[in-house]
């Protein structure tokens, strides 16, 4: 009975820190381009902002996480807007009301997307909410980040300035 249960124990590990692990194969690669409609009604596509650093967030109203991380999100959106900096916020509930609601709550400023049919979040292969891939300005995966605990922020912070500098 031991045997087994360290067995399992193993499996359920490997399979943990396989999901975990997915989307870093994307960094050093192109960012995989995706077109989504934006909760102003326009469909935005990551191609056009070519030329700056972009960080990408995959969210859901569901992920506590993801509600503790957004208005720390936001502050950065602020900060580094106007020196080339963009943020999108990936949203992949089935209801985009819901999304729309948090983002309402919670004074969302940078654009939210609406990813229902899970496309682009499989492209970047996100299996676990949140995922934060940070793309430099030639559209180049960089950074990929697994949930969030406080802190986060920080290396963020550290990246986007890197890639600011670049």
């Amino acid at each position: 009975m031991q045997g087994l249960k360290t067995t399992l124990l193993g499996i359920f590990l490997g399979i943990i820190a396989a999901s975990s692990l997915a989307a870093s194969d994307l960094a050093g690669q192109a960012a995989p381009d995706f077109v989504l409609k934006s909760s102003t009604g326009e469909n935005l596509r990551l191609s056009e902002y070519r030329g700056d650093v972009v960080m990408i967030n995959f969210w859901a109203t569901w992920c506590g996480p993801c509600r503790q991380e957004m208005p720390l999100l936001n502050d950065l959106f602020n900060r580094y807007q106007r020196v080339g900096f963009s943020l999108l916020g990936v949203n992949i509930d089935d209801d985009s009301r819901r999304a729309m609601q948090m983002v309402e709550d919670l004074g969302v400023d940078f654009p939210v997307l609406f990813d229902e049919t899970k496309a682009v979040s499989k492209l970047y292969q996100v299996e676990a909410m949140p995922v934060t891939i940070i793309v430099d300005r030639e559209g180049i995966v960089r950074y990929v980040h697994h949930g969030y605990k406080p802190g986060y922020e920080q290396h963020y912070l550290t990246e986007i300035r890197t890639l600011l500098r670049e």
